[in-house]
């Protein structure tokens, strides 16, 4: 599952789940170190009151955490998704974004903490914005890593 950038970004986009909800990958850092994933509204993801359907808003943020954490640990780790909550703030009207952002002391710290098969279970908050900037819904993700 280790890949380049730029052909990971094709398959999510093309992952049926996504192009289902109208998720779009719109770019995968070369380092691995960020990802910007955004939604427009449409007839088919919006709810009874015609704002985004909060399934979609979570699904658009699920993966990316655990997926490039796997890519900047390499195959001697194991990464999972542990626990996830979601915080619906405003309506989600037009497109909305999310922002993945990891840094080397992330990463370091996770090696750090993974040492002699210890587990670690980091939490990391992601904002959904809408176009304005404001915050739609707030997720919280619990990873689960461990030293293969």
């Amino acid at each position: 599952m280790y890949l380049s950038p730029a052909w990971f970004k094709f398959l999510l986009n093309i992952y049926p789940p996504y192009l289902g909800a109208g998720i779009k990958v719109e770019q995968i850092h070369e380092d691995w170190y960020g990802i910007r994933v955004s939604m427009k509204l449409r007839w088919y993801n919006r709810n009874a009151v015609h704002v985004h359907f909060g399934g979609s808003l979570y699904s658009m943020v699920d993966p990316h955490l655990m997926l490039m954490h796997m890519q900047l640990l390499g195959k001697d780790f194991i990464v999972w998704d542990k626990a996830a909550s979601i915080s619906f703030i405003r309506p989600g009207k037009g497109k909305v974004t999310a922002d993945f952002m990891l840094t080397k002391k992330d990463i370091e710290k996770v090696i750090e903490k993974t040492c002699n098969g210890k587990v670690f279970e980091p939490t990391y908050d992601i904002e959904i914005k809408n176009e304005k900037g404001k915050v739609v819904a707030r997720v919280t993700k619990e990873l689960y890593i461990k030293r293969k």
